[in-house]
């Protein structure tokens, strides 16, 4: 090789690089507008962080107040304004934690659980009816993309 010269693995490098880049940029935009439609569409009366703070109790819960605001990425004052409004609404239970006689732990009320239900109910009829909008050819790709997007979502080690 001369100097100056691209090798043609490096060439195939960069072209299958600036392919990848494309396609999660194109990927990005369309899951966040999808996801965006979804939430515009669904008017739920909660907001997203009250509802992403549901869904995390149910699936870590029970939780104390630190470790879900861990969770969300926010402060734990912020957790708590949010918990307050939960709590207030009959979404969430506080019960006493065994391991800290000071601390609390937060489960989900029934209540809870049935705004979830109501919820993950109205936006799946959402999506289905996007859905019932394409062709069977391309609710074919969907379905045969499915099981590389759900890879998608394991989380780095």
């Amino acid at each position: 090789m001369t100097t100056g010269s691209v090798a043609p693995d490096d060439v195939d490098t960069a072209v299958a690089t600036e392919e990848q880049t494309a396609l999660a940029a194109r990927l990005r935009l369309v899951v966040g507008r999808l996801h965006r439609r979804i939430r515009i569409d669904g008017r739920e009366s909660i907001p997203p962080l009250q509802l992403s703070a549901l869904v995390t109790v149910e699936e870590h819960g029970p939780l104390r107040l630190s470790e879900l605001a861990r969770r969300e990425a926010v402060t734990a004052p912020t957790m708590s304004r949010v918990l307050a409004s939960l709590d207030e609404q009959g979404l969430v239970i506080r019960t006493p934690d065994p391991n800290d006689a000071r601390g609390v732990q937060i489960v989900l009320s029934d209540a809870g659980a049935e705004v979830l239900r109501e919820v993950r109910s109205h936006r799946t009829a959402l999506v289905a009816r996007r859905l019932a909008r394409l062709d069977a050819e391309e609710r074919r790709r969907i379905v045969d993309a499915l099981p590389a997007l759900e890879a998608l979502l394991v989380d780095d080690d």
